[in-house]
């Protein structure tokens, strides 16, 4: 999980995704001597508030 806050009204989803994405491949890279293969599965948006679209929460948290 990351956790992204700005002072500004824009979006930082891809600044909390990207930081999550960088987490799995530093796992992926210290363990895959010994298992090639893991698969990276699914990385998604749980939750943001602020911003010009507002508010949003995922449904099947």
């Amino acid at each position: 999980m990351a956790v992204v806050e700005a002072v500004d009204r824009t979006g930082v989803e891809m600044e909390a995704l990207t930081a999550v994405s960088v987490s799995c491949l530093t796992i992926y890279d210290m363990l895959k001597g010994i298992d090639r293969d893991m698969v990276i599965g699914e990385i998604k948006l749980a939750s943001k508030s602020g911003g010009r679209s507002g508010p949003y929460v995922r449904g099947d948290r």
